[in-house]
């Protein structure tokens, strides 16, 4: 079980973004929308599962998954893929993250992001559910959705969660977060409180935007979340 950060955090993170880079909110809107149209396409060929025989790790998410102005090698899934490598884990990762998704758009891609020999799934959604202040209730209800699915095909689930702007005001905020945390207690699944533990809202470990991670931030994310799947993880022959 990995801590939650303090929400000073998060607060100094969207104030970052907000004061350090005038034009970051504006950015960020873009990235949430998919109008990026280069970094749209760039993901979504990254989300097709790759043809292998070796057990899967899929991470379906948006924008901080598929490594939004990172190269591919960079994102965290790449990262937990060379992780797996060095301790010698034979399993292929799948990048499902496409910028600018939501947690419907992550449930209605569902189906094919888990074909083939998938044994863990990491889900990373609601950010941007987050930043367009949609409604709590539905975000919670596509992410047990996307829990349940997976369950029922006997997929350990790994549930990131995340946190709302505060511009919505505390009672959305406060909503949002308890979402994750009723999510993973009622599934009984591993539970990553922040997805951007350690890196929200420190200028040093985020792209220019001040929202998503660099080289340096993705790998504090990568090692947040090895925490929680590599006991989820079986070596060959054990």
């Amino acid at each position: 079980m990995v801590r939650a950060a303090p929400v000073y955090l998060v607060v100094i993170a969207v104030v970052s973004a907000a004061c350090g880079q005038p034009d970051a909110n504006a950015r960020a809107a873009t990235v949430a929308a998919s109008n990026d149209g280069e970094s749209a396409q760039g993901t979504a060929s990254r989300a097709v599962p790759i043809a292998s025989t070796r057990p899967r790790i899929v991470f379906l998410g948006d924008s901080l998954t598929a490594g939004y102005g990172l190269e591919r090698e960079q994102s965290v899934p790449s990262l937990v893929q060379a992780h797996l490598a060095r301790e010698g884990y034979a399993y292929e990762v799948v990048n499902a993250g496409v910028s600018g998704d939501t947690s419907a758009g992550g449930l209605s891609r569902l189906n094919w992001s888990l074909d083939g020999p998938v044994e863990v799934l990491v889900i990373e959604l609601g950010a941007n559910d987050g930043l367009r202040g949609l409604p709590v209730a539905a975000m919670k209800r596509n992410l047990a959705e996307i829990i349940t699915r997976a369950q029922q095909r006997g997929i350990r689930v790994v549930l990131t969660g995340m946190e709302a702007p505060p511009n919505y005001g505390p009672a959305y905020t406060s909503e949002f977060r308890k979402a994750y945390r009723d999510l993973a207690r009622e599934y009984q699944v591993v539970f990553v409180p922040f997805y951007l533990q350690g890196v929200a809202g420190i200028a040093s470990l985020n792209i220019a935007d001040g929202i998503h991670p660099n080289p340096q931030g993705a790998r504090i994310v990568e090692q947040t979340l090895w925490r929680a799947i590599e006991p989820l993880l079986k070596k060959s022959g054990t």
